[in-house]
């Protein structure tokens, strides 16, 4: 009987261990990989105020200049405050980081690398009990700081955006938006203003808060005819020397009686090459609406990102759009010439050319411009390079990823010839730097029907000759009270090069700029 007594007891222990294991592993699980998904529930106040105050990780640019950082200061309640040195300069990507506004940006996306919560910081925490040392870990951007504020400088007080970034890897070098404004102004200790100040900046007309460059959709005008073109290439319907599209000052698409026309009722038409150049209205509606036709225009721009959430590491970001339904088929155009007339052919035909309900980011058109540059290859975009640990050492790094393949190398290379041939003899004469390949698309999209206020867009890339490009870029300056119509060649293309040579660290042309104004 003793035995028996002994061997329950046996057991009972066994049975208690076991249970008090599991408990230790299941607590440690909590801890290091659910801390993230606790910490971002609603209510956790008390996990908010401790995450507020506390070290924080540094946010620094690729060239080394920081930009968000957490100071000690004498307060009643707090020994921390988060501090934005350059003020409006990269307040889109840091975001802010206060107790009673929460976080946004960089601030949220890695705020658990930041406050050292993130798995590999608490394992490392596991590993070195005895270090009561915080732990946090220190965020680099890719962006740049030369060329963030060669943006700036660039753009200057009128409104819109300017996007670069790096094609081969999907690095953004530069995301600027104006008008922008101060993270300081939200992040006092207390958070006794802060609610005041983001209500008076919400209610701002001009939006300060909206991060133009990925949350704000705009009529991508001609800069979209990249878009049809690549399209055309795709099928072998278009080369750059077929079919040489009819002389046209404008152009009525079956369905409607409007006719379509060129910038400042020009004659244009012929082969892709020449209808890039001088960005052709007429017979850019006619390509996508004739030759292509509404499911390879579709196909293409959705294998270019549109109709998808960008997949960038900072919340927010928005689709860009394209219209996917244009009615039934109704049977051959009446000409004869080939080509199938829908319900909607004349909304097709606005789309090819950038108008209509066609809607994109400028990250987007930057995007579009990269695959060109970059044998047909969208790249993830992302805004962080790498995080390290307080010493320095690199703990995670941003690999490049693929996004998408709209484009082979072959048919990359033929739009980038028609491309170059915008800026060496187009509307786009304005981006050309000396000694280096750059491609570029103008584009002008009017904003109400029937004024002539517009938005001025650029896009582009610049590259040693034959092969990937470095740098891509896309700028839109939005329509000005007050400013008659303004035109890609005129008004985007000097900030986009500005932009280019300051990435490529080439230098300012003696003479400044020259250009012809062209159209969209």
């Amino acid at each position: 009987r003793g035995h028996r007594v002994n061997t329950q007891i046996r057991r009972l222990a066994m049975g208690m261990v076991l249970l008090y294991s599991a408990l230790f592993v299941r607590l440690n699980v909590v801890q290091v990989f659910s801390a993230g998904d606790l910490t971002g529930r609603d209510g956790n106040n008390r996990q908010s105020l401790r995450d507020f105050d506390r070290p924080r990780g540094k946010i620094q640019t690729a060239d080394g200049a920081v930009v968000a950082f957490t100071e000690e200061i004498d307060g009643e309640r707090f020994e921390y405050q988060r501090n934005y040195p350059t003020n409006d300069l990269f307040a889109h990507i840091t975001g802010y980081f206060t107790l009673e506004l929460g976080s946004t940006g960089v601030e949220r996306s890695y705020g658990d690398d930041l406050s050292g919560q993130s798995s590999v910081f608490e394992l490392r925490a596991l590993t070195n009990l005895l270090d009561s040392q915080a732990t946090t870990g220190d965020v680099v951007l890719s962006l740049r700081n030369d060329v963030q504020q060669a943006a700036k400088d660039a753009l200057g007080e009128r409104r819109g955006s300017v996007v670069a970034l790096d094609p081969r890897t999907g690095a953004i070098l530069a995301l600027w938006s104006y008008p922008s404004y101060d993270p300081n102004l939200l992040t006092k200790p207390t958070g006794g203003s802060a609610v005041q100040v983001k209500t008076l900046l919400d209610d701002a007309p001009n939006k300060p808060l909206l991060a133009r460059s990925y949350r704000e959709l705009f009529a991508p005008g001609s800069t979209f005819k990249v878009v049809t073109a690549a399209a055309g290439i795709r099928t072998g319907d278009v080369t750059l020397t077929e079919p040489s599209y009819p002389r046209l000052t404008d152009w009525t698409p079956p369905g409607t009686t409007r006719p379509l026309s060129n910038f400042d009722g020009s004659l244009c038409g012929g082969p892709l090459v020449e209808i890039l150049r001088v960005s052709c209205n007429t017979a850019f509606a006619e390509m996508g609406s004739r030759t292509i036709g509404p499911e390879e225009l579709v196909a293409t721009a959705s294998d270019f990102g549109f109709g998808e959430q960008p997949p960038i590491d900072i919340p927010g970001a928005v689709a860009s759009e394209i219209p996917t339904d244009y009615g039934r088929a109704l049977g051959p155009f009446p000409d004869g010439d080939g080509g199938t007339v829908y319900e909607n052919t004349a909304g097709l035909a606005q789309v090819a050319i950038g108008q209509g309900n066609a809607r994109a980011t400028p990250l987007q058109m930057a995007m579009v411009a990269g695959a060109i540059g970059n044998e047909g290859v969208v790249m993830e975009p992302h805004v962080v390079s790498e995080v390290r640990d307080a010493a320095g050492d690199v703990v995670r790094e941003v690999k490049p990823t693929v996004w998408k393949r709209p484009l082979d190398a072959e048919q990359a290379a033929a739009m980038r010839v028609a491309m170059d041939g915008v800026v060496t003899d187009g509307t786009a004469k304005a981006m050309a730097i000396d000694g280096v390949e750059v491609g570029a698309k103008t584009g002008t999209a009017q904003t109400i029907a029937g004024q002539d206020r517009s938005h001025a867009w650029m896009i582009g890339y610049a590259a040693n000759g034959g092969e990937p490009a470095d740098v891509a870029v896309a700028v839109i300056v939005e329509a000005q009270e007050g400013v008659s119509e303004q035109t890609g060649g005129r008004v985007a293309a000097p900030i986009a090069q500005r932009v280019l040579r300051t990435a490529l660290n080439a230098p300012a042309p003696s003479g400044g700029p020259t250009g012809q104004p062209g159209g969209g």
